[in-house]
């Protein structure tokens, strides 16, 4: 079987000339009882017919080239598809790993364009992101990562929304950084949308964020098993007082905020990729160490340690992809220390509090994670130069509670504003 442009073609031919197969030459014979003009009239016939005929092969030609190119184009956009995928893909785990180096690589790729409104929807949308990697990117203080986070807020609708079901779609969109600096821009900037959004509510955004601040340190309070004096709604209420621009929120609200917080806890996001590999990808400081134990027998144990995001973290093996320990740093002190045993030694404590465990939790034999139960944590360098670069890095990596620290500050700022 031919195909359909071949077909219609044979079909024209045999419709010009039945007796004369396709491609064969015309007969030149004329009759003899024609009159000249006849004769001309028959000339031009057959002119034409050889004209046509060279038409119809032309057409021919040019559908078998123009499917040809059709079907190569099909191939082509399959192969662009399939290639633009992978690098999709590519893109988003090098954004789960460095994130300025994922998203310049998706820019370089023409999967992103370079506008904060289109990263900024890339980031919203979140597909196959890591949700920390998502935090620490918006958290940045560079302008153009500002100009990102409020595109990020732009797509997130929190009117006629009450704060705390705002914060929670707000915090499940990512997760937010360790460091204060980064807290601070990313809670300002949730501050403003939600005021723009709901204008009204609030004096200014100055109330916003501090009342975003105290609702999540009460979300803490209420559901971190370790603390153990729970606050009630009339001190969450008298915190609270004359944060209004110097006056008072309506106590239903803050009782309704409360009683909110209190029935259902912010759900923290599960990341999507590995979070593991992002967390480890780039650490502040890694290395073997000796830790002492913290059971009946005191007993030296060889670790690998991996110092990154206000974490310290320790491994049997370095190829375990699971820590068998982790020690958040948040409210820790280091101090030097001698040891009858081991030399270059240091130690990680809480300040006034000599007999408080130390919020970390381990890993048992058998799979189990429980909390730890140090007092204090006793490490052993190699070598002394080493003892130093530890503390030096862990010193930099400890940082009390910027909740507190940022809050306070701006308490005093609307304190100082009021006396304006």
């Amino acid at each position: 079987m031919g195909t359909v442009s071949e077909l219609c073609a044979s079909s024209f031919q045999a419709f010009l000339c039945p007796a004369v197969r396709p491609g064969a030459p015309a007969a030149a014979t004329v009759p003899d009882d024609l009159s000249p003009e006849e004769r001309h009239e028959l000339e031009s016939i057959r002119r034409r017919k050889q004209e046509l005929l060279q038409d119809i092969q032309r057409l021919k030609d040019e559908i078998a080239e123009v499917t040809t190119e059709i079907e190569s184009l099909g191939l082509t956009e399959e192969r662009k598809s399939m290639q633009r995928n992978k690098q999709m893909i590519m893109g988003r785990k090098k954004f789960n790993m460095d994130p300025k180096k994922g998203i310049r690589f998706l820019i370089d790729s023409s999967l992103l364009k370079n506008t904060s409104n289109d990263i900024g929807q890339f980031l919203y949308k979140g597909e196959g992101l890591n949700k920390t990697a998502i935090g620490d990117y918006l958290g940045e203080r560079d302008d153009f990562n500002i100009q990102v986070l409020h595109a990020f807020l732009e797509l997130h609708e929190f009117t006629d929304l009450n704060l705390v079901q705002a914060l929670r779609q707000f915090l499940w969109s990512f997760r937010l950084p360790g460091e204060a600096q980064k807290i601070d821009r990313m809670m300002e900037a949730f501050a403003r949308r939600y005021c723009r959004c709901n204008p009204g509510v609030f004096q200014s955004t100055d109330t916003c964020y501090v009342l975003s601040f105290a609702v999540i340190m009460l979300n803490t309070s209420l559901h971190n098993p370790n603390v153990k004096d729970k606050p009630s709604v009339q001190r969450f209420t008298a915190m609270n007082r004359g944060i209004n621009d110097g006056g008072d929120l309506p106590e239903e609200l803050l009782r309704n905020l409360y009683d909110s917080i209190k029935n259902e806890p912010f759900k923290i996001p599960e990341d999507d990729g590995n979070d593991l590999t992002h967390t480890f990808f780039n650490p502040d400081r890694e290395g073997w160490l000796l830790k002492l134990g913290g059971g009946r027998v005191k007993t030296w144990k060889r670790r690998w340690f991996i110092l990154t995001d206000n974490c310290l973290y320790y491994f049997e093996y370095t190829t375990d992809k699971e820590p068998r320990g982790i020690i958040p740093l948040e409210n820790l002190n280091i101090r030097e220390v001698d040891d009858s045993k081991k030399p270059n030694c240091f130690e990680l404590f809480i300040s006034d509090h000599k007999d408080q465990v130390i919020k970390a939790c381990k890993t048992e034999a058998d799979g189990r994670v429980v909390e730890g139960n140090h007092t204090f944590y006793r490490i052993s360098a190699p070598t002394a130069e080493e003892k130093d670069e530890w503390m030096n890095s862990i010193k930099a990596a400890i940082s009390k509670d910027p909740f507190y620290e940022m809050l306070a500050t701006r308490k005093k700022k609307v304190s100082s504003l009021k006396g304006l």
